[in-house]
């Protein structure tokens, strides 16, 4: 729904920001000039900087980190390919494990044009195999949700000037990548049991997670000071992500 809205808001913005643009041009006021180029300018510098951003982290991740091939940790390569398959995509990301020296994480990344998927050595080690399926299966959701398409985000500019807007949005996205790692994985405990092990981080104690007991700790959440913490960051909190797979899969039964 966010997204939706932001794209049909952004692609009408886009018009007026150009005939305000093309307004100002035919003024030939020298102060407005001036103000447009160095927007032009500063522009370009900044598309030439991700360019080249892009690919200086795409040499790097060839070359320094871990590359998932049939021969190289096939049965994690074949989580991926599967994802891919099962969420309709043509090409399987190319997905990579780096070394993060203790941090856990796992993110999905367009890099020019290229569909790429990045999980963290801290990441496989906590976790089983059907929870990195769960993990894959959410990253790879990112691809196949188009969230990474540069054209729809690029119409979606304008609308970040919104306050919270933004964040709403990528919250939204965490929660149907959710929902389509659950897809892949097809396993309930492990989907929430991947989420839980982010808050967790201790391979020892895997096992014995709980996530009713996790789910029951958002009944603590102070309601004021939880909500304007929410509201700042781009990923909804983990007692909501677990709970809101189970509502999904409750739903998906009961059908």
């Amino acid at each position: 729904m966010y997204g939706m809205c932001m794209l049909i808001v952004g692609i009408i913005s886009w018009p007026l920001v150009f005939l305000g643009v093309i307004a100002a041009l035919g003024s030939n006021d020298s102060a407005t000039m001036a103000v447009i180029g160095v927007y032009v300018f500063y522009g370009i510098l900044i598309a030439l900087f991700l360019w080249i951003s892009a690919i200086l982290y795409r040499a790097s991740a060839y070359g320094n980190m871990i590359l998932l091939t049939n021969s190289q940790f096939p049965h994690l390569y074949k989580m991926v390919e599967q994802a891919a398959h099962d969420l309709g995509l043509k090409s399987v990301p190319e997905t990579f494990i780096y070394n993060s020296n203790g941090l856990l994480n796992a993110f999905a990344r367009r890099i020019l044009g290229g569909n790429f998927v990045f999980l963290t050595s801290a990441l496989i080690d906590v976790t089983d195999d059907k929870q990195v399926n769960f993990v894959i299966g959410h990253e790879v959701g990112h691809h196949a949700a188009g969230h990474l398409r540069f054209w729809p985000n690029f119409f979606r500019m304008p609308e970040h000037v919104i306050p919270f807007l933004g964040a709403a949005y990528s919250r939204s996205r965490e929660y149907t990548c959710d929902q389509l790692g659950a897809y892949v994985s097809k396993d309930l405990d492990a989907s929430r049991g991947a989420l839980q092990m982010l808050g967790c981080g201790c391979r020892r104690l895997n096992t014995g997670l709980n996530c009713e007991a996790f789910m029951d700790q958002e009944k603590l959440v102070p309601p004021v000071s939880g909500f304007i913490n929410e509201i700042f960051r781009s990923h909804p909190r983990l007692t909501r992500r677990v709970a809101a797979i189970k509502r999904v899969v409750d739903r998906l039964e009961s059908a």
